[in-house]
């Protein structure tokens, strides 16, 4: 039996009161303002809350429930609803300024402003998803789109954004590398960045992002049939993590579930950050499976959300996102079988690693009263690399 770092939050933030700028991204009142930009997304569809009844018997636990993102928007990933809504606010503000009116949503589908939008290049750096999102929004509203990747995204992710139509610029280095040569290029040629990755002072682009994601908690908070006392959830550059967090702190105050946030261990610096008591970026070191996670450095926004909302950090081996993902594939006691990849089964992984450890278990509170809510994020987004690690 292992010993897991469970990292708790210490900050002395925590417990206080989203600020307005925060609410409005990620709070209960966030999806709203989501909703009015519907009209530009004709094709939204909720997607389901699975219950794994014979999971959670076999863990000891009362519930385990899975957010399954593999089938949103056809994109087979929850940042789906970020990039592509960015994009749209982005457009939309665009196609305000040069027309002189208000434009509503439902019209930036129309010939008139598609050809306005096509003045307007927006751009990004992506691990995959993300890309894929701000790629097919762009696609869908008519501007230019350039995607920069860096050396470690595979090739099968590469296709699945070019498909959108977007130009892709490989880069060297990793993440946080493409993410500094799209922002240089982008100030240089007059583009507009769609990044999901905050520093002080350029936080309003991913705030919109991440704005985007909370229609994905209204529809948690709508398909639950009872509360959660548990929420294992993805790190990464920390987006997803603040606002599933964030979001149930504005909701519920002090009666929210335990929020435990789950990093790979050769990419953990939201939890290198809690120790250190401020936000913290690490050196890049050995590859992870979990490529979407696969961040040194958190995002600034996200990290002040977390601070507030956040209550535990671990990281976990790869072997464990590997054996998440083939127990959603292949269950053995009855439940349906979820095609979640490597990165998008990272909230069991975590899951699975703490009850293999007893201390993790009791300082986390795991009994057979728990109701554990997981995110599956993202479907097979690269399928060949799906199909070897479910083969083994």
């Amino acid at each position: 039996m292992q010993t897991l770092d469970v990292v708790p939050n210490t900050s002395v933030h925590r417990n206080e009161k989203l600020d307005a700028a925060q609410s409005l991204a990620v709070g209960n009142g966030a999806p709203a303002e989501v909703h009015r930009f519907l009209g530009a997304f004709p094709d939204y569809a909720a997607t389901p809350l699975v219950d794994l009844p014979g999971l959670a018997g076999a863990l000891g636990l009362e519930k385990v429930s899975i957010k399954d993102e593999s089938t949103r928007y056809g994109l087979s990933s929850f940042k789906a609803l970020g990039g592509a809504y960015a994009v749209a606010r982005l457009v939309h503000r665009f196609l305000e300024e040069r027309l002189g009116r208000k434009v509503d949503p439902a019209e930036m589908l129309g010939e008139e402003c598609r050809k306005i939008a096509s003045e307007l290049t927006v751009c990004c750096a992506t691990d995959g998803n993300h890309g894929r999102s701000v790629a097919s929004g762009a696609q869908k509203f008519g501007c230019r789109c350039v995607i920069f990747l860096h050396s470690g995204v595979s090739e099968g992710r590469e296709k699945a954004i070019a498909y959108y139509g977007a130009e892709i610029r490989r880069t060297d280095g990793n993440y946080d590398d493409s993410v500094e040569e799209a922002d240089v290029t982008s100030k240089r040629e007059g583009w507009v960045t769609v990044s999901d990755f905050a520093r002080p002072g350029q936080e309003e682009v991913p705030s919109l992002v991440m704005q985007g994601y909370t229609l994905m908690l209204e529809e948690i908070h709508e398909q639950a049939k009872e509360p959660f006392t548990h929420v294992f959830v993805q790190g990464g550059v920390g987006g997803l993590a603040a606002v599933v967090a964030g979001n149930f702190l504005d909701r519920l105050g002090d009666q929210r579930p335990t929020l435990v946030v789950v990093e790979p261990d050769r990419a953990n610096c939201l939890q290198l950050s809690a120790k250190a008591g401020k936000r913290l970026a690490m050196e890049a070191g050995e590859p992870t499976v979990m490529a979407m996670l696969e961040c040194y450095e958190p995002s600034s926004f996200a990290w002040d959300i977390l601070e507030k909302s956040a209550d535990y950090f671990i990281a976990v081996e790869d072997s464990w996102a590997v054996k998440a993902l083939r127990d959603l594939a292949r269950p053995a006691h009855g439940d349906p079988a979820l095609t979640i990849g490597e990165s998008g089964g990272a909230g069991l992984a975590g899951l699975l690693a703490v009850l293999d450890d007893e201390e993790a278990t009791r300082k986390l509170g795991l009994n057979a009263q728990s109701r554990v809510l997981l995110i599956g994020t993202e479907g097979a987004t690269d399928p060949e690399l799906y199909q070897q690690l479910l083969a083994g």
